[in-house]
């Protein structure tokens, strides 16, 4: 896995490793003296989102910052977009994630000619009960994949819209619901492409992250052709969760502890961005996505309060695909743009200053 696909490390405040802690920090404390501890405030099996990163990992080996990246967005309730070569794993990769979170799965592939209707559904004449039914689409599965989205045209591409914003989609007039959860997982291929629509400004800051996963390193490889992981492991997955965890999940997240200077953190880190591009991009969305992912992020490796590492590990894949307009589509360049506002930007100091 590259730099690119999870994003980079950036200045690591305080010696902290990858779980925010320190040597020797204590643990920080809200504005009220209470402290917040190291255990994340939920009434969940504290074992379930690692439960949930390993299930996807045992299907698509090699990949550790890639699906931690995705988990923690899917947890944040935000949706994916892989910007990757064929051939790496990435449907493998949204099957593994619908069954470890015990959802359904649904795939449409991108064409020219793909209709909105497609994607969201159709009414049918039912001439023996002599009304309108209506048959549901790919979207109403809990994981959907759309490969190659950018072949589909803007038309086709603008359907996905509601269902990512409002999970629900709007049909002959009629609005339906979407599952609880619901995740969207979207490939494109390169820019530039003959026969593609590249995706505008506003479809792209719907997506919370985008990833590469990359071609797996030589020992991984050897795993594969030796028969770990793949295909033949996605039927020993486990289901980490039933629907009835989502709304503890949520709730535990959104109460996940920030301290006022790592909000403030994510804020600036944004704000250095848009200077250095005009001050038009990255939308506020993308901030609030930032400190959403690093809430969710937070919860991943077990804790109960946010750090400034969390918000520098989500700012390549968070904020990278908002502003590629502004690097004449070019992705890598985008990246290390944002790479870089992580490295030279000022961090605030690790625990204990949480403290107040």
């Amino acid at each position: 896995m590259t730099d690119d696909g999870a994003g980079g490390q950036g200045r690591r405040p305080g010696g902290a490793d990858e779980s925010g802690a320190g040597h020797g920090d204590a643990v920080p404390a809200r504005p009220d003296g209470e402290a917040v501890g190291s255990a994340p405030p939920t009434p969940l099996d504290p074992t379930f989102a690692p439960r949930l990163e390993a299930g996807v990992s045992s299907v698509v080996l090699g990949q550790g910052p890639a699906v931690r990246c995705a988990v923690a967005a899917f947890l944040a309730g935000g949706h994916i977009l892989l910007e990757d070569v064929p051939g790496v794993g990435k449907t493998l990769f949204a099957k593994a994630l619908a069954r470890v979170i015990g959802g359904s799965f649904g795939r449409v592939q991108g064409t020219s000619d793909l209709l909105p209707t497609d994607l969201t559904g159709v009414s049918v004449f039912d001439p023996e009960q002599r009304q309108w039914n209506f048959e549901r689409g790919p979207l109403f599965h809990s994981v959907v994949l759309v490969d190659e989205l950018n072949r589909a045209t803007p038309r086709t591409q603008s359907a996905l819209l509601e269902a990512m914003a409002e999970q629900q989609i709007t049909a002959d007039g009629v609005t339906y619901p979407l599952p609880d959860p619901f995740l969207v997982i979207a490939t494109q291929n390169p820019q530039g492409d003959l026969g593609t629509f590249p995706l505008v400004g506003g479809q792209r800051d719907r997506f919370m992250v985008s990833l590469s996963l990359g071609l797996p390193g030589r020992d991984t490889e050897l795993e594969l052709v030796a028969g770990a992981g793949g295909v033949r492991a996605l039927d020993a997955v486990e289901t980490a969760a039933t629907s009835l965890d989502w709304p503890a999940l949520r709730t535990a997240i959104d109460g996940l502890y920030a301290a006022p200077e790592v909000l403030a953190y994510a804020v600036d880190l944004v704000g250095a961005i848009r200077a250095v591009l005009g001050g038009w991009t990255p939308s506020t969305r993308a901030t609030l996505d930032l400190v959403a992912f690093a809430k969710a992020h937070a919860l991943v490796v077990g804790r109960g309060y946010v750090t400034p590492d969390d918000v520098q590990l989500g700012a390549v894949p968070v904020l990278s695909h908002r502003i590629i307009d502004a690097t004449r589509s070019d992705l890598g360049a985008a990246r290390a743009l944002v790479q870089d506002a992580v490295q030279n930007g000022s961090v605030p100091p690790t625990r204990p200053a949480y403290r107040w």
